[in-house]
C-alpha cells in the first residue's frame, strides 16, 4: 500500500513539475522573467527531480538526522502554503462572482493601469478598458479617471495611453475622461485619484467603481476600503489564458506582502 502511495505521489509531482516548468518557460519565452515565473520554475525542478529521485533523494537526506528533519520541515512549511494559497484562490473566486453581478449607479469610474508596451495597453490592461467602456457609455453622469503614470521608457503617462484607447476604440470623448497620470502602484492608483475625485465634489461616500483585473480584486478592495472608500464597487476584467494562472500565483504574493506592509 505504502509503495503503491508513494509511486503515485512521484507520478504526480513529475506531471505537475513538468507542466508548471513548460508553462513557465513558454511565459520566459516572450519576455515574462518575472518573481511569478522564476520561482515557480524553480518549484517545477524540485517537483520533477523528487519525482525521477525520490528514492535517492530520501536516502541521501536519512544519513543525517538534522538533514532529515529539514527535509520533513521544509515539505511540512510547504503544504501549509499550499492549504493558504487555496484559501487565497477560493477568497478570489468568490470576490470575481461578487464582481459580476450588475453594478449600479456610481458616481465615478476609475480604471487602474496594469503596464503598456510601446505606448499601448498590454493586453491585461486592454482587458479592463474594455470592461470599463459598457458601463462608462450606459453611465454617462459618472466621472471617468483613467489612472498611472509615466512608465519606464515611455514618453506618456498610462493614464494618458489609456483615456487614447478609450477614444479611438469606444469613441468616448477625452474631456469626459480625468487622467491621474502620476502614480506607480495599486495604492497611489487609489489615493492620487481621490484628489480629482474631490474636485469633482465626489464624496467619499458615494458608490465608486473601480475596475481592474479579476485577479487583482481581492487586494484592489483591500486598498480601497483602507483609504477611505466607503462604496467601492469592485468590477472585475477578465484575465487573458495564457497568462492567468502566473498572475494567480503573483497576485498571491503582492497580496501577503501588501499585508505586511500595512496596505490594508
Amino acid at each position: 500500500m505504502l509503495k503503491t502511495l508513494v509511486t503515485a505521489v512521484r507520478v504526480v509531482l513529475s506531471v505537475v513539475g513538468v507542466a508548471v516548468i513548460v508553462d513557465c518557460i513558454a511565459l520566459m519565452t516572450v519576455g515574462k522573467v518575472n518573481f511569478g515565473t522564476v520561482v515557480p520554475l524553480l518549484i517545477g525542478v524540485i517537483f520533477v527531480a523528487h519525482g525521477i529521485f525520490w528514492h535517492a533523494i530520501r536516502h541521501f537526506v536519512i544519513q543525517n538526522r538534522w538533514l532529515t528533519r529539514l527535509w520533513y520541515a521544509l515539505w511540512t512549511i510547504f503544504f501549509i502554503w499550499l492549504i493558504s494559497f487555496g484559501v487565497f484562490i477560493f477568497s478570489l473566486q468568490q470576490q470575481i462572482k461578487l464582481s459580476k453581478q450588475p453594478t449600479p449607479q456610481v458616481a465615478a469610474i476609475i480604471v487602474l493601469g496594469s503596464g503598456t508596451v510601446a505606448g499601448k495597453p498590454t493586453p491585461t490592461l486592454a482587458k479592463r478598458l474594455d470592461t470599463a467602456a459598457p458601463l462608462i457609455d450606459s453611465q454617462t453622469d459618472a466621472l471617468v479617471i483613467t489612472s498611472g503614470g509615466v512608465g519606464f521608457g515611455q514618453t506618456h503617462s498610462e493614464a494618458n495611453i489609456m483615456a487614447t484607447y478609450l477614444h479611438e476604440t469606444y469613441n468616448i470623448a477625452f474631456e469626459h475622461i480625468l487622467q491621474e497620470g502620476k502614480s506607480a502602484s495599486t495604492a497611489e492608483n487609489l489615493i492620487y485619484s481621490q484628489a480629482l475625485l474631490a474636485a469633482k465634489d465626489v464624496s467619499m461616500t458615494a458608490p465608486i467603481a473601480i475596475v481592474t483585473s479579476d485577479f487583482h480584486t481581492i487586494r484592489a478592495a483591500a486598498i480601497t476600503r483602507r483609504q477611505g472608500y466607503q462604496q467601492p464597487i469592485m468590477l472585475a476584467s477578465p484575465t487573458p489564458l495564457s497568462i492567468r494562472y502566473n498572475a494567480w500565483f503573483r497576485e498571491y504574493f503582492a497580496f501577503v506582502s501588501g499585508w505586511l506592509l500595512g496596505e490594508y
